[in-house]
């Protein structure tokens, strides 16, 4: 028999898809048991949202919309990053159509407005969040924080290159763009009789007109102080700087692929036993050069402590950077900046040279130990990992713009992490 007739005659089953079928199942029945949207919620249960309730100002004695509960956008948001979703719009789309999205709402209306706002509005509560968790875990005994890990990774902001203006064109700009307000404002008063369709559209498109003139008016504030600073580098180079329209946060900076881009430098500390974030930091500064001491003073703040030692690559290592932790009796583990440079000079980098502190020229003959030699080869795998995890979960390019805003995402990236890491190492209660 033929390939043709055995086709015809084969008995199998055909999808039929015009069928209609009735399914009498809930939300909580169409979700796995074991599916990792409920351990999210689980989690979420567990953490403290007064915060979030104590800012809602509609009640049962007030009028007003209902306000959709934080747990449901917490987790919601929390889920999203796990799953690499960085969009507000893909997130409403996912809770209109992916089963674990629709059970997180439990028929609670969500939209991307109150999504997107949620995300980046709350950055104080998820940085507290954070330190609560991590400190929780260090009181149990659990985090020890005496060995800790720090390392920053550029991050593409949502400026285009195309965006960076010298001031000339800045000045040009905020001209057009209050003119532009100007007009619209006009048109709004003038035309009383419009609908009310139009006037929202008006409305919006004024709102537009008003933040873009904001955001080129502190492009304009970051310019000058940005030309500041290069002419004290170099003197007469202030006219070539240039800062973005559209974000005028981001700054270019030496991207891993050799390459320039606009970004922003996101720092992790990281506990070297396990691996979890302790402290997140965001800055639009293109080296890591001067980031160990303000994250030092952080995780004393936050948690009462200064850490042990501390592992982090050359850039970190610098002179002022290295005094002002070994003053905080945090040892600096540390390969030694320019030693290559210094052994083709005939000069021994661990010894101390006549412009070291005292704690420098202790760190140099520190890292000559061959235990400090070993100590640091563990750094990559400590440091590294969740800049990698947080990479795979979309942390490649911002969607968002101002230091205030990425700080916000950057957060949710470590929450997100810590969240796997205290599952992966039975912290949570099953």
């Amino acid at each position: 028999m033929d390939a043709k007739n055995s086709s015809k005659t084969a008995r199998v089953a055909r999808p039929e898809r015009s069928q209609i079928e009735m399914q009498l199942l809930s939300l909580d029945q169409m979700l796995p048991v074991e599916h990792r949207a409920r351990i999210v919620w689980s989690y979420v249960k567990l953490l403290n949202l007064e915060p979030l309730y104590s800012s809602i100002e509609v009640s049962d004695n007030t009028r007003g919309r209902t306000a959709t509960a934080p747990e449901v956008l917490v987790s919601l948001w929390l889920l999203a990053t796990l799953d690499g979703i960085g969009s507000a719009r893909e997130l409403d789309r996912r809770c209109e159509s992916d089963i674990p999205y629709r059970w997180m709402c439990g028929g609670v209306s969500v939209n991307y407005h109150t999504l997107s706002d949620f995300r980046v509005q709350h950055g104080e509560f998820l940085e507290r969040l954070l330190v609560n968790t991590v400190a929780a875990f260090i009181k149990q005994g659990l985090v020890p924080l005496e060995t800790i890990t720090q390392d920053g990774m550029r991050v593409k902001a949502s400026a285009g290159r195309s965006s960076f203006r010298r001031q000339p064109t800045l000045e040009e700009l905020q001209r057009k763009a209050q003119e532009h307000v100007d007009r619209l404002r006009k048109e709004t008063e003038s035309d009383s009789e419009r609908q009310a369709g139009d006037a929202r559209r008006r409305a919006a498109k004024e709102r537009a007109a008003r933040e873009q003139k904001e955001r080129i008016e502190e492009a304009l504030k970051q310019h000058e102080a940005l030309s500041q600073q290069r002419e004290e580098r170099t003197k007469g180079d202030g006219e070539k700087t240039r800062v973005s329209t559209t974000d005028p946060d981001a700054r270019n900076m030496k991207m891993a692929n050799g390459g320039f881009d606009p970004a922003f430098n996101v720092q992790f500390a990281t506990d070297k036993e396990t691996r979890v974030i302790v402290g997140v930091g965001v800055t639009n500064e293109g080296t890591d050069g001067g980031q160990l001491p303000p994250m030092l003073e952080q995780l004393h703040r936050d948690y009462g402590k200064n850490p042990q030692q501390v592992l982090v690559d050359s850039a970190y290592a610098t002179k002022d950077s290295v005094t002002a932790a070994e003053q905080r009796e945090t040892k600096v583990v540390s390969s030694i900046p320019r030693a290559e440079q210094m052994r083709k000079h005939g000069n021994d980098p661990y010894a101390p040279q006549y412009r070291d502190t005292p704690e420098y020229a202790g760190f140099r003959q520190r890292m000559a130990l061959p235990e400090y030699q070993t100590l640091y080869k563990e750094r990559p795998s400590v440091a590294e990992f969740p800049n990698a995890v947080c990479r795979n979960h979309g942390l490649r390019q911002f969607r968002v713009r101002g230091l205030i805003k990425v700080k916000a995402v950057a957060l949710w990236h470590a929450l997100a992490f810590n969240f796997t890491r205290f599952l992966n190492l039975e912290f949570l209660p099953s």
